[in-house]
């Protein structure tokens, strides 16, 4: 009985690993798979418009909308225009490093984790590569969160006593009516994660022309409901001298921190570019004007509900728009349902691009041998829902200061990236010692490990 337990864990361990190459050696099925390995020309499918489509897509979430709003709320908000100018700022700087990075993965079809074994090394790697699949789960549970308030008010559009679920949680920061609508979208969720990279285009194209109507909806009808422009805009900065200063460099750092996983995870999208140039101007033009367009729409309507309503301004525009409810007709509450639905969408778009997706490639890294994209997406919608997400956005300040927090490692990563590709080594790399554990791979550095790549 002893001789078959081991047979039987080999067995049952065959049977989990993902398919390889015949003939690799145990060190090489570690370095990669088929979702490791340089696209090939048939999967390289993604035009400069696949590219305008997905930033467009990716722009329009409730995220960017409360990174924006939550500059003008509290105490010490700013007021609308020096909001908008910090995300121009905040987002043309972000846009430079998407394009730097995600040229890397256009030239040579590469995702982001092959790519960091030349900067840090062959093991090296695998921190970076973990920290930024960490932060993808965290990101993944905030979104879907984010998501199942938008499902909320679908339902809340339908039956107005499901606002006053009963609630059987103890804890202060959710009740059961929140964590139900969290799981139906997590829930729903998983079938997206099953179709490849290469495919999944289509959802963006879709959430593109969709998303941006429903914004552009609540937009008018929150200027309608504050009697035109002029009241809005007429508000003042509550924030002086050095407060004013200082809130600005945290709104532009929090625009910053908003790219923080996407600045290293855009290889994984370029890679399947059909050349470099198509994830270059799509890329830098439209991710300043469609974010600073979804921006500037959140800025309006989270300062349209000071005027509404008085007081400080709501900075989550889906609380805004449940308030639209209070009172409503048929006709508001079927608009209410059909913004908040376009909103779902744009939550599940953007929860599959920068947080799935890339989680599933940096685990396909982590342990090749036994997980690929499709598995290791899944590993981090389990992580997204047991991270208790609604913790993270029970106020702005909580959710700023993570953002403004995490960031500084994926920007540390990413920064030592783009400055070994284009200055040390002139954007030429051994694509074939990437995939290699030979000491003699030039990227096998001290024992796998580059210290250099570290202390930068």
């Amino acid at each position: 009985m002893e001789k078959l337990k081991p047979s039987k864990v080999r067995y049952y361990a065959d049977k989990l690993a993902v398919e390889a190459e015949p003939g690799l050696t145990n060190a090489q099925l570690m370095l990669t798979n088929h979702d490791l390995k340089p696209v090939e020309p048939e999967r390289r499918q993604w035009g400069p418009w696949n590219f305008v489509g997905f930033w467009v897509a990716d722009s329009f979430n409730i995220n960017t909308w409360m990174i924006s709003s939550s500059m003008i709320s509290g105490d010490d908000g700013i007021s609308w225009w020096q909001s908008w100018l910090c995300v121009w700022i905040g987002y043309s700087i972000a846009g430079c490093f998407i394009c730097l990075t995600g040229r890397i993965g256009a030239q040579y079809h590469i995702s982001f984790p092959v790519i960091a074994r030349a900067s840090f090394g062959t093991w090296g790697s695998l921190w970076p590569v973990f920290n930024r699949a960490a932060m993808a789960c965290i990101w993944y549970g905030v979104q879907a969160w984010i998501g199942g308030q938008c499902v909320t008010l679908m339902l809340r559009a339908i039956w107005s006593d499901y606002q006053d679920l009963p609630n059987t949680f103890p804890s202060q920061s959710t009740n059961t009516r929140d964590y139900v609508s969290f799981f139906l979208f997590w829930f729903g969720s998983l079938p997206a994660i099953w179709f490849p990279v290469h495919k999944i285009r289509h959802l963006f194209t879709v959430k593109a022309y969709f998303a941006p109507a429903a914004g552009i909806t609540f937009f008018i009808w929150a200027i309608v409901r504050a009697h035109g422009l002029g009241p809005i805009v007429r508000q003042g900065s509550k924030a002086q001298g050095s407060v004013l200063a200082w809130g600005m460099v945290r709104g532009i750092m929090s625009s910053i921190a908003n790219f923080a996983t996407l600045i290293v995870n855009d290889p994984d999208f370029a890679r399947f570019a059909r050349k470099p140039k198509d994830a270059l101007w799509s890329q830098l033009i439209t991710i300043p004007v469609g974010f600073a367009v979804t921006s500037f729409i959140g800025i309006i309507v989270s300062s349209s509900s000071a005027v509404i309503y008085g007081g400080t301004p709501v900075w989550n525009p889906l609380e805004l728009l449940g308030r639209f409810l209070e009172g409503a007709n048929s006709g508001e509450r079927f608009g209410v349902f059909i913004i908040a639905a376009s909103f779902t969408l744009a939550q599940l778009g953007t929860n599959i691009a920068a947080n799935s997706i890339s989680a599933g490639t940096d685990m396909t890294a982590l342990l090749p041998r036994y997980l690929n994209i499709r598995r290791g997406g899944y590993i981090c919608a389990i992580v997204g829902l047991a991270m208790c997400p609604w913790n993270l956005l029970s106020s702005s300040n909580n959710f700023t200061t993570y953002l403004s927090a995490y960031s500084v490692f994926l920007s540390s990563i990413a920064g030592v990236m783009i400055c070994d590709y284009y200055i040390v080594r002139k954007g030429y790399f051994q694509i074939r010692d990437l995939y290699s554990a030979r000491k003699s791979s030039p990227y096998y550095y001290t024992f796998g490990f580059s210290w250099r790549g570290y202390t930068a």
